[in-house]
């Protein structure tokens, strides 16, 4: 029975790590994946998914395979999608504990079989060193490249799996960018007409369930008319999967309000035990930093409260893992605009693209909804 047939593949497989784990595997559609990705896979990866579903190895490196959780636990979309901005040329199918990623190098060959793998570290990368393992050979020899070099040879099915995984469906393409877009990105536009041409807003912007008179009574200040105005247009949500704008009229631990509130709090206690890196004021402290909007790492985006006149208040961002940089220039719809196009060098709001990425195939938005809609 040869290595290169399915069965052959699995044999050499179970020689390696054992039989499979009880249950079955989860279904793929190979031709959907296949058609998603615009390239076909390697027959021993896919023998092998077909007949043991995703796996932890080892319990130091996860073989993946298409499949699906609920909205917060693993997607193969989006792991192939993030994954393989680290490079062009490359597919992912593992990853590590150590936050490395194992991939294919799909230009190195035309037949999917005899793809050889390569391994990213990002320490590696993050020390200045080259990040990438050039293992040389195919799936089935780096596994036992991999084994020979201390991988135990023990398999279970894949904790990341979890009880809920299902069979993944490709989402639909996106659609390419329209000229207006391309003509909003690249014209130095600063205003919320630029914004809408380069994201169109949604016809349904959700605020809450509150009005601005509430809103303005619990923080004890009027808020930025421009604000308004963005928000009003895009209601709360997430842009780029980043940057969250929190509902400006909800009542939530995350909306405005409430997270205005806590924040601030937090600020204070946190300048009291490390004033070094918390050196601003927090509202409604005079000219203290007030949030609303945060990234998905922790970083807040703030006006800072100076003076009588909120429309003057510049914004600031207050970094989690780095120190306090100055207040930022421009409006807030210049600002995320700035942003968006890969103009920004601010903690806390990161380049969106890699240099070989086209950036409009990164700028998304998803709107919060009314969950009394649902």
């Amino acid at each position: 029975m040869s290595a290169t047939s399915p069965d052959g593949a699995v044999a050499a497989f179970a020689g390696l790590f054992g039989p499979p784990p009880e249950g079955p595997a989860i279904p793929v559609d190979w031709a959907a994946v296949e058609e998603w990705l615009g390239l076909p896979l390697p027959a021993d990866y896919k023998a092998i998914a077909e007949v043991y579903g995703p796996l932890d190895l080892g319990e130091r490196l996860w073989l993946q395979t298409p499949y699906a959780r609920d909205r917060e636990g693993f997607d193969y979309g989006h792991f192939v999608e993030e994954s393989r901005r680290t490079a062009p040329g490359v597919l992912p199918f593992g990853c590590t504990r150590t936050s490395g990623t194992l991939f294919w190098d799909t230009a190195a060959s035309d037949d999917p079989d005899a793809w050889p793998v390569l391994l990213h570290d990002p320490h590696a990368e993050r020390a200045g060193r080259d990040p990438w393992r050039r293992l040389g050979v195919t799936l089935l020899p780096a596994l036992a490249l991999l084994v020979d070099e201390g991988l135990p040879r023990t398999l279970a099915r894949s904790g990341l799996a979890g009880d809920s995984a299902g069979p993944w469906t490709p989402p639909p393409r996106r659609p390419a960018p329209t000229a207006a877009q391309r003509a909003a990105f690249t014209g130095g536009g600063t205003g919320l007409d630029t914004l809408t041409a380069l994201v169109p807003p949604p016809p349904e912007p959700y605020l809450g369930e509150r009005d601005w008179a509430w809103a303005h009574e619990r923080l004890g200040t009027r808020l930025p008319a421009e604000y308004v105005r963005l928000t009003e247009t895009y209601g709360g949500g997430v842009w780029c999967d980043w940057l969250r704008v929190k509902l400006p009229l909800g009542t939530g631990e995350h909306d405005l309000v409430p997270w205005a509130h806590w924040c601030t709090d937090n600020y204070r206690r946190l300048r009291a035990g490390f004033p070094d890196r918390h050196p601003l004021a927090a509202w409604p402290e005079p000219g203290g930093l007030l949030p609303f909007a945060s990234s998905i790492d922790g970083d807040q985006l703030c006006w800072l409260t100076e003076g009588d006149d909120p429309d003057a208040w510049p914004l600031i961002v207050f970094p989690r893992h780095d120190r306090q940089g100055s207040p930022l220039t421009g409006t807030l719809t210049g600002v995320l605009l700035a942003w968006l196009r890969g103009e920004l060098d601010v903690a806390g709001l990161p380049g969106l693209a890699y240099p070989h990425e086209d950036p409009l195939d990164l700028i998304t938005y998803e709107p919060r909804t009314d969950p009394r809609a649902r």
